[in-house]
């Protein structure tokens, strides 16, 4: 009679938390589809885009890319066949990841050392030369090109990759040091003291506790900094000379837009997509790099 009772009395709260659930699921339903649709619009130039690189460049004078949709025989594979055999632009693909992991690496070694020197390390004017190196989040890289330009060309440093990838370190040092010292401060430290009673360098504390705990942070400000190297256009025009990346080898392209689609488009996507892939990789860091610091 009692286990009748129980079920009984069961019954209406199951009933009812099944109902709160699709009340629930209901109630966030408008606001799911207006993301799924503002997401579908999103997408839009990026489908574009991968429908253009398999179209024929005679098609695509004709008719819209959309055509596809109802004429699926237009789309063709060879279009990727022949950028993949064109020597100016895999050439620059080589060229863009050599600039962009340079430039990714380079400046994450440094503002991983200062991150923590300014985090946790004692010395003389620390503060104000945090306040010097946040102030200089504020420079526009546009001011730095003519006197950079001119240092450039007395260094012999003009028109090559080590001279891009120093470019791409020194204007992209500041944020990566801010964001790497707001996470490392945020580290408890007990932790660290603990490691120093046991005997452990500073050197040691930077590789086997620092840079492990760190690495939130670290791979948010890898992908950041990747994807503002690898599609920059504006330095490698400036500073570039011969040697040029997949933007710059795109933008040549452009000057003659009509007769090279079927080169810019598959050439354009892979440049999409390599990036792509790259955040893909880390998204799971992503948000814990931006929180950085936020909450301690």
């Amino acid at each position: 009679m009692a286990v009748a009772t129980e079920a009984a009395t069961a019954a209406p709260v199951l009933e009812e938390t099944v109902a709160a659930r699709i009340l629930r699921v209901v109630s966030k339903l408008p606001v799911q589809l207006l993301l799924i649709a503002v997401g579908l619009l999103w997408l839009v130039p990026t489908i574009g885009l991968f429908v253009t690189s398999i179209l024929p460049a005679s098609h695509f004078d004709q008719a819209g890319w959309w055509k596809v949709f109802s004429k699926p025989s237009l789309a063709t594979w060879s279009n990727y066949d022949q950028i993949f055999h064109n020597h100016q632009i895999t050439h620059a693909l080589i060229t863009t990841l050599e600039i962009a992991v340079g430039g990714t690496v380079l400046p994450i070694m440094v503002a991983a050392l200062a991150g923590y020197a300014f985090a946790w390390l004692d010395f003389p004017g620390r503060d104000w030369l945090f306040v010097a190196v946040i102030a200089m989040l504020v420079v526009p890289l546009q001011m730095a090109l003519i006197p950079i330009f001119k240092l450039y060309s007395h260094l012999n440093l003009y028109g090559n990759v080590f001279g891009l990838i120093l470019f791409h370190t020194a204007f992209g040092l500041p944020f990566a040091i801010f964001l790497l010292r707001n996470f490392f401060i945020g580290i408890p430290k007990d932790i660290f003291e603990s490691a120093r009673i046991d005997g452990a360098s500073e050197v040691r504390i930077f590789l086997r506790l620092i840079l492990p705990l760190g690495l939130p942070a670290i791979a948010s400000l890898a992908i950041f900094q990747f994807l503002w190297t690898w599609n920059d256009l504006l330095v490698a025009l400036v500073f570039g000379g011969n040697t040029r990346p997949i933007t710059v080898a795109i933008f040549t392209q452009l000057r003659s837009f009509s007769a090279n689609i079927d080169i810019i488009g598959p050439a354009a996507f892979v440049s999409l997509a390599i990036p792509l892939a790259v955040f893909f990789a880390f998204q799971r860091y992503f948000v814990q790099g931006l929180l950085a610091g936020s909450v301690k």
